[in-house]
């Protein structure tokens, strides 16, 4: 019986000290995540109206001689983009995201795959480390993004996309990553990076207003182009950035509760089993001296 109590003892203290550890992990998400929020707030309008801006152009310039980042080519060889964090403990975050990459290639490159034409540059050690696993061909040049999070870190990953679609080793580049919403809700998704996507024209719309250049459009396209894709980029980083903070602090959130839940439970055990323990004890005394007054 004192094994029993003595081991309800240990395993408490061993959920007390777990449920101190994710109380702290969650105030540290919290106060990162609001950081976060800040910094993905301030970056969507900007690169929202630019991205907009940059898709008009390259509409409104079809026909007129090719962008090379706006060139559609039969796809053979494919770039995925996968952002994920550095580390777990942040629920099904990465899991969901490595599966999104997965289940894009799946619907929509399955030929390219099982010609060993799909490539995965990881932003993040998890989403690395889960496809260095697989038979996907996995860079790991881009993976310590999120040691030293900038836009100069983040536009060499976009830049050496680019290079690597005009020197056509690659026909399509994808991003995928998490949306945030709010600290319980991400949207997993993916993204076409290069080619440049082309309004879609819709019959009977009128026509987007033409754009004045100043200096020559070849000119400004060239300095515009790498700098609105190089922002999309990061606005994705900084939304998986984001993303990763809400789904740890939710996690560590619910682990809390969870061991509340088995702090309660291991209490009662402990009550009760030091409660049989003191009747038997009792039940012992009381033979006992009844044996001695025999």
């Amino acid at each position: 019986m004192a094994g029993q109590l003595k081991e309800v003892r240990n395993r408490i203290k061993s959920v007390q000290s777990t449920q101190q550890i994710t109380k702290a992990m969650k105030m540290v998400s919290a106060a990162k995540l609001r950081r976060a929020t800040d910094a993905i707030i301030q970056m969507r309008p900007y690169a929202r109206k630019l991205q907009e801006m940059l898709s008009n152009i390259v509409s409104s310039s079809e026909g007129e001689g090719t962008l090379a980042l706006a060139s559609e080519r039969p796809i053979e060889r494919v770039l995925l983009l996968v952002i994920t964090s550095d580390r777990g403990l942040a629920g099904a975050y990465n899991a969901n995201v490595i599966k999104a990459a997965k289940q894009l290639i799946a619907d929509r490159y399955a030929t390219q795959a099982a010609k060993g034409g799909v490539e995965v540059w990881a932003i993040g050690k998890k989403g690395y480390e889960a496809f260095a696993k697989t038979n996907f061909k996995t860079s790991d040049s881009y993976r310590d993004t999120f040691l030293n999070l900038s836009f100069e870190n983040v536009q060499k990953a976009s830049q050496a996309a680019m290079k690597a679609f005009e020197r056509k080793e690659f026909d399509a580049v994808e991003i995928v990553y998490s949306v945030f919403r709010n600290a319980a809700t991400q949207v997993f998704t993916t993204e076409r990076f290069l080619p440049i996507p082309k309004v879609q024209k819709v019959e009977g719309a009128k026509a987007a207003g033409e754009f004045i250049f100043d200096p020559n459009k070849e000119q400004l396209i060239a300095e515009l182009m790498p700098k609105i894709l190089n922002t999309q980029l990061f606005k994705a980083v900084l939304d998986a950035n984001a993303s990763e903070h809400g789904a740890r602090m939710t996690a560590m959130d619910k682990a809390s509760e969870n061991a509340n839940e088995l702090l309660r439970n291991l209490k009662i055990s402990y009550n009760r089993a030091r409660q049989a323990a003191i009747t038997t004890e009792l039940t012992e005394i009381v033979s006992g001296a009844a044996a001695l007054q025999g």
